[in-house]
């Protein structure tokens, strides 16, 4: 039994696609211009493009010796100069080598280096080559990671310290960057408590007003914090109201349709849904809409839905509507290390680690426990509609994908 034989739930792939169309449709136009010390997780506005040569110039990838190869028939070559890093050398006499040093410029006329290593001084200080050579052995080119012009980063880009690094090689002091996405969070139910609080018969911690917000910032979002929206309409459409100019209000809870739902029927009566019940496990009451034109993602109450729905869904989402294109997580085939007999209607994601390459699932896979994503590594995917003997492939994301 698939998702397709009950057209009320929305096959993952479909509810991500629609998402994305919708991002796509809503992009976060404004830059800005920022430190490259204050780029980390931005995302890139304009291309970068290389302003010189990388190398600027041809230098030696050893410490060794710089000759012309031409010059050398097996005979020792006496030591014309001694270049260093960071300095500049005279071109090369005729029939002579020069002492050079890794990363050190290599002077007009040599178009090789021998590594010390297979090098020797004779006593009168001549240098005698113990192996063969070739023309550019040892010599990295000029250009030869990138050449004036090229676009090194394109737009869309998320940058991170890789990135960052290869910006300040190119002299780049300030990057173009989509400004940040403003998102307010906000929970619902009277239920909720904050932690540090006394906590009342019926009622539990919030869990994860905590989550998400460490995880927008991860991501780069202004966080705005709108607490607990109690289990009452009017102060609901009140409070959604006075938010303020955000990008996007992310929820958890009430937006299914029981009665004291009350965020779900807030965005029914101001606004439309544009997807609702999902074909996946834990997290079908996933609901995204608009509230005031504002974009809302209706997350599910549990943890564990949470995290899963966020990372798989909502993350995106942002990520594209910050004009970066690849935004689904990495994930690779691992045997199973556990059988499934039942096939579901719905696409389950199993908090799951490796152990002796076999991904191995969480003993307790309820939405409501947190501590299975504190234990696994990734999420183990089963397919809707399929069953796994143990060895069988699937689907392992690692939560290092999602999380940042």
């Amino acid at each position: 039994m698939s998702a397709c034989d009950h057209p009320g739930l929305l096959p993952v792939e479909a509810a991500l696609e629609r998402l994305l169309a919708l991002a796509d449709a809503a992009p976060i136009e404004q830059v800005e211009q920022v430190e490259l010390a204050e780029a980390d997780g931005r995302v890139l506005a304009e291309p970068l493009i290389a302003t010189l040569d990388l190398p600027p110039w041809a230098n030696s990838a050893m410490d060794g010796y710089a000759l012309r190869l031409a010059d050398w028939n097996n005979q020792a070559l006496p030591v014309s100069q001694r270049i260093q890093a960071g300095t500049a050398p005279t071109p090369l006499q005729p029939g002579t080598c020069a002492r050079i040093f890794t990363g050190a410029p290599l002077p007009e006329g040599a178009d090789t280096v021998e590594m010390q290593e297979n090098a020797e001084l004779d006593e009168s200080g001549c240098v005698m080559f113990r192996e063969s050579l070739k023309v550019g052995q040892n010599v990295r080119a000029q250009g030869q990671e990138t050449c004036v012009g090229e676009c090194v980063l394109p737009a869309g880009t998320r940058l991170g310290p890789i990135e960052l690094g290869l910006a300040a090689s190119l002299g780049a002091a300030r990057l173009s960057v989509r400004r940040r996405l403003r998102v307010a969070v906000l929970s619902t139910g009277d239920e909720l408590v904050e932690p540090g609080q006394a906590i009342g018969p019926g009622q539990i911690y919030n869990s994860n007003r905590r989550l998400l917000i460490a995880w927008l910032q991860r991501l780069g979002c202004s966080v705005v914090d709108a607490g607990i929206l109690p289990d009452d309409l009017q102060r609901t459409r009140e409070a959604l109201g006075a938010l303020g100019e955000v990008d996007l209000i992310l929820s958890t809870g009430g937006v299914s349709v029981g009665e004291a739902d009350f965020l779900g029927m807030a965005l029914r009566e101001a606004g439309e849904l544009a997807l609702w019940k999902l074909a996946i496990k834990p997290g079908k009451p996933l609901t995204f809409g608009h509230y005031q034109g504002v974009p809302v993602i209706g997350l599910p109450g549990n943890p564990a839905s949470t995290l899963v729905t966020f990372g798989l869904l909502a993350r995106p989402y942002m990520l594209r509507r910050l004009g970066v294109q690849r935004v689904e997580p990495l994930g690779f085939l691992v045997p199973a290390g556990f059988a499934w007999g039942k096939p579901g209607m719905r696409r389950e994601y199993l908090r799951a680690r490796l152990e002796n390459g076999r991904a191995v699932p969480y003993a307790n896979q309820s939405s409501g426990v947190l501590r299975s994503a504190a234990w696994a590594e990734g999420l183990a995917e089963v397919m809707e509609g399929s069953t796994l003997a143990e060895g069988d492939m699937l689907r392992f994301i690692p939560l290092s994908e999602i999380l940042g």
